[in-house]
């Protein structure tokens, strides 16, 4: 069927009218704070203890504004007899937000959820050279970082969770089975105690009766002098 000439213009006029008839609604910023949405790419946080010095988030970067330094360490061997490790201890980690983009590739490649999103918008600076963020200021935009979204009910669960749900199982039962052989391994040393006592008690009063059954019954003096 052919539209009618004219009726996107009727549709659109009809958008405008309802719109000229509602109340304008103006948020006093920065006296009433905007409600963000809960994905806000606002600024990027630093969770120092997941971050492994791997370089991915600053290989991948498309405008070069990560700078991360880093250092060697040995750990020992944690068996005799074992090869010493190295492990990278992180000495620098900073973002230069007068370059970044907010495409947030550096929070998707990261393989170790070390960089989140931080709804907070509020930094502005007079100095550019005070928007580069040290992994200090980067921690601290940690705590504004808003707690993920509850999973849906239906869907399934994820790989994570029940790999982590399986280990704690398994460790449970372990336990579990180790406490029930320390209760047995108990009950049987108090059984073995009481049968050696209970031994050690026979043996000592198996003397005594046969003392009592062998020694002879002498007359008495006045009884000897009758007869």
């Amino acid at each position: 069927m052919a539209p009618i000439p004219g009726s996107g213009l009727a549709k659109g006029l009809a958008v405008t009218l309802r719109t000229m008839t509602k109340k304008t609604v103006t948020e006093q910023y920065p006296d009433a704070q905007p409600e963000l949405p809960p994905r806000t790419r606002g600024v990027i946080g630093l969770f120092e203890e997941n971050c492994t010095v791997c370089m991915l988030c600053a290989r991948e970067c498309p405008d070069w504004c990560i700078y991360i330094d880093s250092h060697k360490e040995t750990v020992p061997a944690a068996t005799p007899g074992g090869r010493d490790r190295s492990r990278n201890v992180l000495d620098r980690f900073a973002i230069d937000f007068s370059l970044c983009m907010y495409c947030g590739i550096c929070i998707e490649v990261c393989p170790f959820d070390a960089l989140f999103w931080s709804p907070e918008f509020e930094y502005a600076e007079t100095d550019i050279r005070d928007l580069t963020h040290e992994r200090d200021r980067l921690r601290d935009w940690m705590w504004t970082v808003p707690a993920p979204p509850a999973l849906d009910p239906g869907a399934e669960e994820p790989k994570e969770l029940a790999a982590a749900r399986k280990t704690a199982d398994k460790l449970a039962a372990q336990q579990e089975s180790a406490q029930q052989e320390s209760a047995q391994q108990e009950s049987a040393q108090q059984e073995s105690a009481q049968q050696e006592s209970a031994q050690q008690e026979s043996a000592q009063q198996g003397p005594a009766q046969q003392e009592s059954t062998a020694a002879p019954e002498h007359p008495k003096p006045e009884e000897e002098g009758r007869e």
